[in-house]
């Protein structure tokens, strides 16, 4: 069994990985300045446009290697069926904690690891709190609100009808495009 196989079929070595990656993810964003609340900020206010560099670019990386993975059978996609409704009530409770607190979950727990106690207090615990109610109210939604409006899991291939090389290619080109425009622009 190859090293990557094992790691396939071994729930703690994909825990393990996870977290290292996540790792890895936090640092970067905080090198990158979007664990920091004046970047984050200045990018709401559309006067700095640091956090959706670095998002872009994480986007860009993140699509050629998943595409390469999952060429290779190291990686699947998982396209899941989706409702109106939990799009709603997942954005706005998601909004309501970034309007609050001016961090998105990933950029809380890099300002946590970076020791900003309103990240710490303020967001992880929020966070947490946040996970408990939603968790004790989930029963009562799943079947209400939650499940209004369903629609089909589609991929921007099969929308677009294109081969999934060709579409990524085309956005690929789009993004660095975008980035370049930005990077032209001063912002």
């Amino acid at each position: 069994m190859t090293s990557l196989a094992a790691i396939r079929g071994s729930r703690h070595a994909q825990i393990v990985l996870g977290l290292l990656v996540g790792i890895c993810f936090g640092f970067l964003l905080q090198k990158g300045g979007a664990t920091d609340y004046g970047v984050i900020e200045s990018q709401l206010l559309l006067t700095d446009f640091t956090v959706l560099k670095l998002m872009l670019s994480a986007v860009i990386v993140g699509m050629v290697l998943f595409a390469v993975l999952k060429h290779f059978g190291y990686a699947n996609l998982h396209a899941a069926d989706g409702t109106a409704g939990s799009n709603i009530v997942g954005g706005l409770i998601f909004g309501a904690g970034f309007a609050l607190l001016g961090y998105c979950p990933g950029t809380v727990a890099g300002a946590a690891g970076t020791g900003a106690l309103d990240a710490l207090f303020g967001g992880m615990i929020g966070t947490l709190i946040g996970v408990g109610l939603f968790a004790a109210v989930y029963p009562a939604l799943k079947n209400g609100i939650l499940a209004r409006g369903p629609f089909p899991a589609v991929t921007m291939p099969e929308l677009l009808r294109l081969p999934e090389w060709a579409v990524i290619v085309i956005l690929e080109a789009g993004m660095i495009g975008f980035l370049l425009v930005l990077e032209y622009a001063g912002l």
